[in-house]
């Protein structure tokens, strides 16, 4: 097939961590995407948990390396003249799976062609190609452009947040778990007192539910007066996981039109999803019981195609004060369930 001219772009991309009430746990990633005729191109690998080999926490001559080989500066890591374009997010091991793809230069033109999902160091095309996606033909000078960009010391994400409530057994098992899925997390009653050199390091502050709103106004100024622009983050549960969800997507600020996961409602009968790309959708159910204690349930896993959807729950899931996590590869959100008035 020959290969078609697209545009080349680069954007800024998320794996969302986690954390499960077993303590079980996958680590927060933030990369680079490839972005194809506009469109991420990892949307069209609809159930990948997968992040490009441009990850920010990658040494920096890890790093450079990854850029220049993508550039033909450098020789290709597989037989075949075969690179990773997406690979394990937890450990970038060849054996856990990785899309790889040809690259080559054709004149002044990089061609992207021959995808295929691999495990070893030889590419099955037959049995393990991704037979609807390329080949991409990019113009030279517009795919050196994007990549030398990288080279040029590009801002890495802010992938901090700080913590602002008083219970502080709760606190701790957060900055704990955010800080096993490689998020740092500090904690305090106010920010007044912290150095405004130390409070751009941040890119999220969370409140607990019991934080005053003069408090929170106060937090606000402290990081206005720093020039810092902060996503805030109001802590809806006593649940680890769901506020590890909470601040996960406040972190993400890529645009929104690069997001596979857009909307998330829900009541005591459904939830209400809807995502841009087919992609694998998980729906977590959280709720407190009279004594506080945490009950979790998976309501739903299963690929959806883009538009809106409608997930029945089980009352039972969601009796009380409850609260519905999604994720996607990438993407995550969360909302508590709503009930008509009177009803419990």
């Amino acid at each position: 097939m020959a290969a078609e001219y697209a545009t080349f772009g680069l954007a800024p991309a998320t794996r969302a961590g986690q954390v499960h009430t077993d303590g079980d746990f996958q680590v927060h990633r933030d990369f680079m995407d490839f972005v194809v005729d506009g469109r991420p191109l990892l949307f069209r690998l609809s159930d990948l948990d997968a992040v490009s080999p441009l990850a920010s926490d990658v040494p920096p001559a890890i790093f450079t390396a990854q850029v220049r080989g993508l550039l033909l500066e450098a020789d290709a890591p597989l037989p075949g003249g075969r690179y990773v374009i997406y690979g394990c997010p937890e450990c970038a091991d060849l054996a856990c799976g990785a899309v790889t793809a040809v690259i080559l230069r054709d004149g002044d033109d990089f061609v992207w062609r021959d995808f295929a999902w691999q495990t070893s160091e030889l590419a099955d095309l037959e049995l393990n190609g991704y037979h609807g996606i390329g080949p991409y033909r990019f113009p030279g000078a517009a795919y050196r452009e994007a990549l030398a960009t990288l080279l040029d010391g590009a801002p890495r994400p802010r992938r901090r947040v700080l913590l602002i409530g008083t219970r502080v057994a709760l606190l701790a098992r957060l900055a704990a778990a955010l800080r096993t899925i490689g998020i740092g997390a500090d904690i305090t009653e106010d920010a007044r007192g912290v150095p405004a050199d130390e409070l751009r390091t941040y890119g999220a502050v969370a409140f607990g539910r019991t934080v005053s709103e003069a408090r929170r106004a106060s937090v606000r100024r402290a990081f206005a007066d720093a020039g810092v622009d902060v996503a805030h983050v109001d802590g809806m549960a006593p649940v680890v996981p769901v506020l590890v969800a909470q601040i996960e997507h406040a972190l993400d600020r890529g645009p929104a039109e690069r997001r596979r996961l857009t909307r998330l409602t829900a009541s005591a009968a459904a939830a209400d999803v809807e995502v841009t790309s087919p992609c694998r959708v998980r729906l977590t159910a959280y709720r407190l019981d009279r004594l506080h204690r945490t009950h979790v349930r998976e309501v739903f896993d299963g690929v959806l195609e883009p538009g809106g959807h409608r997930v029945a729950l089980d009352a039972g899931a969601v009796k009380g004060e409850a609260y519905v996590v999604a994720r996607t590869p990438g993407s995550v959100l969360v909302t508590a369930v709503t009930r008509a008035p009177g009803r419990g």
